[in-house]
């Protein structure tokens, strides 16, 4: 029979609690994989713990562990040299915190534990993997309306972060966001435009703008009139048609009210010589590849007022007359004026005309035609003798005949022969 040496009970306790109180070492990680954003900051972080008497002397973080060769800390490589950071505390935390993520940052990054004991060094594995990504917009180009559309932001790694959209550079707070997709349950004109996304704490890191086209059929059509105003009779006149489809309207075609047949197409109609024939309602139809509206418009003539006319043409007439009345007083006063100048030079007026004889007065004398004037004064004062030149005219003349009497030498006796004692100018 042979007999086992048991360790006495209190000895078996001592060895319990010695083997559960000692600590060895372990790294554990808060995430082992990561995804970061191209341009982002980002942060790995986790415990640590070693066994009892060792001092910590040095942490880092290092990547691409090679065995049997010491890793190289971060901080003093020339690629994270100034984007990187670690941080540890006395309960064992530690962080790494890269700033500035580029797509050549994914790998598998480690914790790096030295002591005081050269053969106590540990790694933590198995590290933290790191993915870097990008934001994009993945949806149609185009969607016609009435229509469904779905927008993604698409990412190469799962992002934790929600999702913001965008369009037109403002922010989007519609309930149709879930997830990382934006929903349109019935697509219009309006919701075209372009749109982009971000992540909560990044939202300075958009993606790329995605322009979303809606196609739909012409939403207005309006028409003009060239000239604007009154139209006259005998004028031209262009009618205009605009409209605002997607795709742009190419095909207008013109009716007029009353008609079946177009009377025109293009976006301008054009009437050369407008007449009251032409008058009355014209629709422009603008067509795409979705639909047709019409615009219409009212093509009128300018009545004329006959009274207006005939107050125009009197006093044309009445002008013109007045106008002939001056040019004739004009031209008579000029006349009046020049014949006035001429009598002027011409005029020889005479006041007294005595007329005398020397001799005796015979029968033959009385009655004689050719008597001789002794003095003749004009009335302007000029005296002249026997002053026959041009064509005289007399205020008052007066003929007075000498006979010879015996009794009375000297008194004067009219001739009685005189037929005219007094000649005035008319």
């Amino acid at each position: 029979m042979s007999l086992r040496m048991t360790p006495p009970l209190p000895l078996v306790f001592l060895l319990m609690i010695v083997g559960a109180s000692r600590t060895e070492w372990s790294v554990k990680y808060n995430q082992q994989k990561i995804c970061a954003l191209n341009g982002s900051t980002v942060f790995m972080n986790g415990t640590f713990t070693h066994p009892e008497g060792l001092t910590v002397t040095e942490t880092f973080w290092f990547i691409d562990p090679v065995k049997g060769v010491e890793p190289t800390d971060l901080s003093k490589d020339p690629v994270y040299s100034g984007r990187v950071k670690f941080l540890t505390d006395d309960q064992k935390h530690f962080s790494l915190k890269l700033s500035d993520v580029m797509k050549k940052d994914e790998h598998r990054f480690y914790f790096r534990i030295i002591t005081n004991e050269e053969k106590e060094r540990w790694a933590g594995e198995p590290g933290v993997q790191l993915r870097v990504t990008e934001l994009r917009v993945k949806a149609p180009e185009e969607v016609t309306e009435g229509q469904t559309a779905d927008l993604t932001c698409k990412t190469t790694c799962s992002l934790t972060d929600p999702f913001i959209w965008y369009k037109n550079g403002h922010p989007l707070t519609t309930k149709t966001i879930k997830n990382n997709q934006l929903h349109l349950q019935t697509v219009s004109s309006e919701d075209a435009g372009s749109y982009s996304c971000a992540v909560g704490g990044s939202q300075h890191l958009r993606s790329t703008a995605h322009s979303l086209r809606v196609r739909y059929p012409p939403k207005s059509v309006s028409v003009s009139i060239s000239p604007s105003g009154e139209i006259v009779e005998g004028s031209s006149v262009t009618l205009t048609c605009s409209s605002d489809g997607n795709p742009p309207v190419k095909i207008y075609t013109w009716f007029k009210e009353g008609g079946t047949s177009p009377v025109g197409s293009g976006q301008n109609y054009s009437i050369i010589s407008i007449t009251a024939d032409h008058t009355g309602l014209y629709y422009c139809e603008a067509q795409n590849d979705h639909g047709a509206l019409n615009g219409t418009v009212m093509v009128t003539l300018k009545r004329q007022n006959l009274f207006a006319v005939w107050i125009a043409v009197g006093v044309g007439s009445f002008v013109l007359l007045l106008i002939t009345v001056l040019i004739c007083i004009f031209r008579m006063k000029k006349t009046h004026e020049t014949n006035h100048n001429k009598s002027k030079q011409d005029e020889n007026i005479y006041t007294t005309v005595t007329h005398s004889t020397s001799r005796p007065v015979q029968a033959a004398d009385s009655g004689a035609d050719d008597a001789q004037y002794a003095t003749i004064q004009k009335r302007n004062d000029q005296v002249t003798s026997n002053d026959q030149q041009g064509d005289p005219q007399y205020a008052s003349v007066t003929f007075r005949h000498r006979t010879a009497n015996t009794e009375s030498p000297t008194q004067n006796v009219e001739d009685p022969s005189v037929i005219y004692s007094t000649v005035r100018k008319d």
